[in-house]
């Protein structure tokens, strides 16, 4: 007699628990899209280096292209997921700017389906990162599998985020300082793009004092520079641009 999905899904969570790899982890998220019926499934971290890590069903074609063009920059799933800490469907990102839309186009050529539903991970010391799954499929039946296998999916997500901790420890963000406030406000203006000119007015402080937030935000964070600094705050969850 078949195994009924709900057994199938706990069997290949139990392989998934005693995986010794990452080429275990891609059998895993393999089975796992055949069982649901999707096109693609992917878990996805990023540290604060802008390295990554993980493990998918996309082409290879598409991986490359992805990682050639930097479209880590560009990408509404990457960049939306960071401001959320709940699941979230990919039509509730935000595809407005032409650079969204024509990634969007190109990344349905390789094969990447119309539709998506993410879950944002927020690991120890402010790690980030994210499982996807997407489709290509109509509205309404989207709407449907969604509605289905909503637990489903936020339970593999944190599955695979656990593994993937414990199989690379070294990967994981060090514990550091916490930010003060106006060190905080500081270091969110500068991801926004602001100048140091620009933040003290917005803040109604001198730019010396502007100075003195951002070193001392650096130097709590471990970052080489005040571009390192940022990238740091925002993998690590601190703040939200």
């Amino acid at each position: 007699m078949p195994l009924q999905p709900n057994t199938r899904l706990e069997r290949i969570l139990e392989e998934l628990e005693q995986a010794e790899g990452l080429p275990s982890l891609q059998a895993a998220i393999e089975k796992l899209r055949d069982l649901m019926g999707v096109n693609h499934m992917v878990y996805h971290w990023v540290d604060s280096a802008g390295d990554q890590y993980g493990c998918g069903t996309y082409t290879d074609a598409w991986r490359d292209r992805y990682l050639d063009q930097n479209y880590l920059r560009i990408d509404p799933v990457i960049s939306g997921c960071y401001q959320r800490f709940h699941p979230v469907d990919w039509k509730r990102l935000d595809w407005s700017s032409k650079a969204a839309r024509l990634f969007q186009a190109e990344a349905i050529e390789y094969g990447v389906g119309n539709q998506g539903f993410s879950v944002p991970i927020r690991g120890p010391n402010g790690q980030f990162a994210l499982f996807s799954v997407n489709h290509s499929v109509d509205d309404e039946h989207w709407a449907e599998f969604t509605e289905l296998h909503r637990r489903d999916m936020i339970l593999i997500a944190h599955a695979f985020n656990q593994k993937a901790l414990d199989l690379e420890p070294d990967l994981a963000p060090e514990a550091s300082q916490a930010l003060s406030p106006r060190e905080i406000d500081a270091m969110t203006l500068l991801g926004m793009g602001y100048s140091r000119a620009q933040i003290a007015q917005t803040l109604a402080i001198s730019e010396h004092t502007v100075r003195v937030y951002i070193e001392s935000a650096r130097f709590k964070l471990g970052a080489m520079n005040t571009t390192h600094a940022v990238a740091r705050t925002i993998s690590r969850g601190m703040i939200v641009v």
